[in-house]
């Protein structure tokens, strides 16, 4: 029976809406994406689940928390009345430009919200307003919130951000790509992700989701052939699986074998559905604005 890894530092993804469509959002987020955001009930859930992981620190990402700021207040006293040490919560500091912005910092201090990770970079640039993340370190000092500026110079080449090592990147054949190392990278406990559904994100490797409680007390084996089949046998065994379904590779080959485990499980998620596979992420991850 797999299981994660001892869970250590990880996020919370409080919704998978935001304001912005960003190349290299690791999550697929946008506008377009559905406005759920977690309820009270599923973040309880979730906080004791990851306490009997190990867990003890955690990030609010998304999405953009701050499209629901009651639920954001909500969902840090979950995490500080199980015990949990709330790191801070990511935003594009897109509600900088709001007049009640200074009185929804002094809600999150009330909340138990003590420090802002703020975006701030090119790709955020394209869709909100440069000056917006230093207008909202401002407002920050102002209320005594501790902040910092979050530049995105290295990227994981996940989600959306798989277009740009593809359109950038030389590409190779798929064959030489294979590898049958297994990915253990799928049970990491080092910055994992547990979304509003319930499920969780492996670092990393998004479009895959499993629920958090099976992850966290074992998963059965055969119930999740993707992710089985990458975590024993790797890109190697995920594409035998893959040929076993009809997949045929892209004849331009792929620019990394990360880029051609994304396009598998893409192509499964549509053609050979599992339930691990987020079909919804795949298609968001296509799209561009």
């Amino acid at each position: 029976m797999l299981r994660t890894e001892p869970l250590h530092h990880g996020g919370i993804i409080a919704n998978y809406k935001c304001t912005a469509t960003c190349r290299h959002c690791l999550y697929a987020c946008s506008p377009k994406r559905a406005d759920g955001y977690i309820r009270v009930d599923t973040a309880k859930a979730i906080c004791a689940l990851l306490r009997k992981g190990g867990c003890r620190s955690l990030h609010i990402g998304g999405g953009e928390p701050f499209l629901d700021v009651d639920s954001l207040c909500a969902l840090a006293r979950v995490i500080r009345e199980t015990g949990i040490a709330l790191e801070y919560v990511e935003t594009n500091a897109f509600l900088a430009s709001a007049a009640s912005a200074g009185a929804t910092l002094e809600k999150l201090l009330r909340a138990g919200v003590h420090t802002l990770c703020i975006s701030l970079g090119a790709f955020h640039a394209e869709y909100v307003p440069s000056a917006n993340p230093l207008k909202l370190a401002q407002l920050c000092r102002q209320a005594g919130m501790d902040y910092f500026l979050w530049e995105a110079k290295g990227l994981t080449y996940g989600g959306r951000a798989v277009n740009i090592e593809m359109e950038t990147a030389l590409r190779r054949p798929a064959e030489e790509l294979l590898s049958s190392r297994p990915c253990r990278r799928l049970t990491s406990g080092d910055h994992f992700h547990a979304d509003l559904y319930g499920r969780y994100v492996p670092p990393g490797c998004t479009g895959i989701a499993l629920p958090l409680e099976e992850a966290v007390n074992g998963i059965s084996a055969g119930k999740y052939p993707i992710f089985e089949t990458l975590y024993k046998d790797g890109t190697a065994g995920l594409f035998q699986y893959a040929a076993n379904h009809g997949f045929a590779p892209d004849a331009d080959g792929y620019s990394s074998a990360c880029a051609l485990c994304f396009y598998m499980r893409r192509w499964l998620a549509e053609n050979a559905p599992s339930p691990e596979l987020d079909a919804e992420h795949y298609a968001a991850s296509l799209e561009y604005d």
